[in-house]
């Protein structure tokens, strides 16, 4: 049995997509648990939407996250290690091909993400126990990532926003 294959569109008429702030892409907030003593929340998963024409900008979160592949083209990720070694996982589907359809970024890893090339979309999730919160995001600086990660200044340039 095959399904229909959804447009960008129509994902974001599904789900009411709305803009990441700062970091780029489409998310909609599918769940959150409930609150800590510290007013974070248990855990939280999002739904997000990235298409060639963006990407998700270099940051850092202080707990795991873990990246889940839904539907689309692959999606090349960067991340950047608090010992200082780099690494560019793909999440996608192709499994026997090194690809993940699940990936745990590491506390204080930085992260960006772009479609892989000749790519146009990718639909994913991301899911955090204890849960995310807009305090703990960390925005990607160019200056001090390329110093600190020199042999990936190239990518760190292209993954990051102002």
């Amino acid at each position: 049995m095959s399904f229909p294959t959804p447009t960008p569109d129509d994902l974001i008429a599904l789900y009411g997509l709305e803009p990441i702030p700062r970091e780029g892409g489409l998310f909609r907030q599918t769940w959150a648990g409930p609150a800590r003593a510290d007013g974070r929340p248990e855990g939280t998963a999002i739904v997000a939407l990235l298409t060639a024409a963006d990407h998700s900008a270099l940051h850092r979160l202080p707990t795991d996250e873990i990246w889940h592949f839904y539907l689309g083209d692959p999606l090349n990720l960067l991340l950047l290690a608090p010992d200082g070694t780099t690494s560019t996982p793909v999440l996608g589907p192709d499994l026997l091909g090194g690809q993940h359809i699940q990936l745990t970024v590491p506390a204080g890893t930085w992260m960006g993400a772009r479609v892989a090339p000749p790519g146009a979309w990718t639909l994913f999730g991301c899911t955090m126990a204890p849960g995310f919160t807009f305090e703990g995001y960390e925005h990607g600086d160019p200056a001090h990532l390329t110093t600190r990660y020199p042999s990936e200044a190239a990518r760190i340039t292209e993954l990051c926003r102002p």
